[in-house]
């Protein structure tokens, strides 16, 4: 067994309590911040790499994409907070239906503009963001091979790896619910009720700004929720 498997199998032991912490603190969290996705892309910044289609309405933020896109949430979020939605990758047949890297960004700042995400352009190509510092999730990334959570430092060519696991992975026409929760040096990834990631960062990047990134895929999200809780860990 890898030490990665290790790692994951005692990491999943207390799994089941840490999931029940949604429920736990409801009546204890605030909603900070949201989108029902009915109004289109006001709340959002799109960045693709070889174009395809990024649309928010009725309900439903659809991601259709031949390449790399990221989906930034303009409002800069500052911890602690617990970000939720769910996201769905489709398989029906159509061109972009590859099923495979549920990503996220999250506490993203640009070295280059620290100030202002926004004001430093990118493409979309995934190698224009290691000038971030922020928190990486590629869940069933690598064509649905590999799921990893990394912490970039913002240096060109250097993504430190902190977890590398090969399961848990994406189902097709599966909806993952994603939970995030950034609380001081405390990181969590739970996904449909499993925690994923449990990191604690001695040198914890605590506020910036959140996207969603795929490549080449196509997901329809839902449900975005940015919560203030005095009780964020479980």
């Amino acid at each position: 067994m890898t030490t990665t498997r290790r790692a994951f199998g005692a990491l999943t032991a207390g799994a089941a309590l840490a999931a029940l912490a949604p429920a736990a603190d409801a009546s204890h969290r605030r909603l900070i911040a949201h989108d029902d996705f009915r109004h289109g892309l006001g709340r959002w910044a799109v960045e693709l790499e070889q174009g395809g289609t990024v649309t928010a309405s009725r309900g439903t933020l659809e991601v259709d994409v031949p390449a790399g896109a990221t989906i930034w949430f303009r409002q800069r979020l500052e911890g602690p907070y617990a970000i939720e939605y769910t996201a769905t990758p489709v398989a029906r047949g159509g061109v972009n239906d590859r099923v495979s890297d549920l990503n996220n960004f999250w506490n993203a700042v640009d070295v280059r503009s620290p100030g202002d995400l926004f004001a430093t352009p990118r493409s979309g190509a995934l190698a224009e963001y290691d000038h971030l510092t922020t928190y990486y999730v590629g869940y069933g990334a690598n064509g649905n091979t590999t799921t990893r959570l990394r912490r970039y430092v913002g240096e060109p060519g250097v993504r430190p790896l902190v977890r590398d696991y090969t399961e848990p992975l994406l189902v097709a026409n599966r909806p993952n619910q994603v939970r995030i929760v950034s609380d001081g040096s405390t990181v969590r990834w739970w996904n449909n009720g499993r925690l994923v990631f449990d990191y604690t960062d001695p040198q914890p990047y605590t506020s910036g700004h959140f996207a969603f990134r795929t490549t080449w895929s196509h997901f329809r999200i839902t449900g975005f929720r940015v919560w203030r809780s005095s009780r964020q860990q479980p």
